[in-house]
């Protein structure tokens, strides 16, 4: 899929979300060694990983992932936002990776990008599950807790999580159109870029384009391109 975006520079970018990862990486690998030749900047837009519990947990959890990305770094800029399951990441990975934190909405030419939770109003359990759960006071105490607390707290979320979404039907975990709407009237004359609901697709509106980034299963991985005034969807595989 391709569409003519008018183009700031000449820079090759690409965008992902959603790769959840755990800790094999191999889709991962081969994403950062054979799909990134060339390009200048790469964002991330939340959920790289199924489920992270703080920086101090880098070894061995997640170090594969930052060897990679610091290898990658080393050619390409890369800009990290976190998602829903990875609300943790901190300083630290950012230095030990080579990448930066960037928040969300983040303004990249005549794109807004965020990681898209935020636009799934129709969940109002969610909505205020994660205000709770990523405020300032309770990340600070979930870091203070030991490891092995920090992980079975983290497990019965990820299971009353499951339970929640076999009760929900897709409408209401899809975003709401009038907060699409609402949100980009404050971004005149720019596209909106997100992940978080899995459902790669392009959607025309009167004013903007939405650009819904899919996600990675365990063969299988997408990204969006941006490069020399186009736009496109591009899958690969192991």
């Amino acid at each position: 899929m391709t569409n003519q975006i008018k183009a700031i520079n000449s820079k090759k970018t690409l965008i992902i979300s959603d790769i959840h990862l755990k800790n094999d990486g191999e889709l991962f690998a081969e994403f950062t060694q054979n799909h990134t030749k060339n390009v200048d900047e790469i964002y991330i837009l939340g959920d790289l990983f199924n489920l992270y519990l703080g920086d101090d947990l880098i070894k061995p959890h997640y170090q594969k992932i930052v060897n990679l990305l610091k290898t990658l770094s080393k050619t390409t800029k890369i800009f990290i936002m976190t998602g829903n399951k990875d609300f943790l990441l901190g300083d630290e990975f950012a230095k030990k990776s080579g990448a930066k934190l960037i928040n969300e909405p983040y303004i990249l030419d005549n794109f807004v990008l965020i990681h898209g939770d935020s636009l799934v109003t129709d969940d109002k359990k969610y909505q205020w599950f994660k205000k709770v759960i990523q405020s300032k006071f309770v990340k600070f105490i979930l870091l203070k807790l030991s490891k092995k607390l920090r992980a079975k707290i983290a497990d019965k979320i990820q299971i009353a999580s499951q339970k929640s979404k076999k009760n929900k039907s897709a409408a209401i975990m899809d975003v709401n159109q009038k907060s699409v709407l609402n949100f980009m009237q404050k971004y005149p004359n720019k596209h909106l870029i997100h992940g978080h609901t899995h459902k790669q697709n392009t959607h025309i509106h009167n004013s903007f384009k939405r650009y819904v980034l899919g996600d990675w299963h365990k063969n299988s991985g997408n990204f969006l391109q941006i490069a020399d005034g186009e736009i496109t969807f591009i899958e690969f595989c192991l």
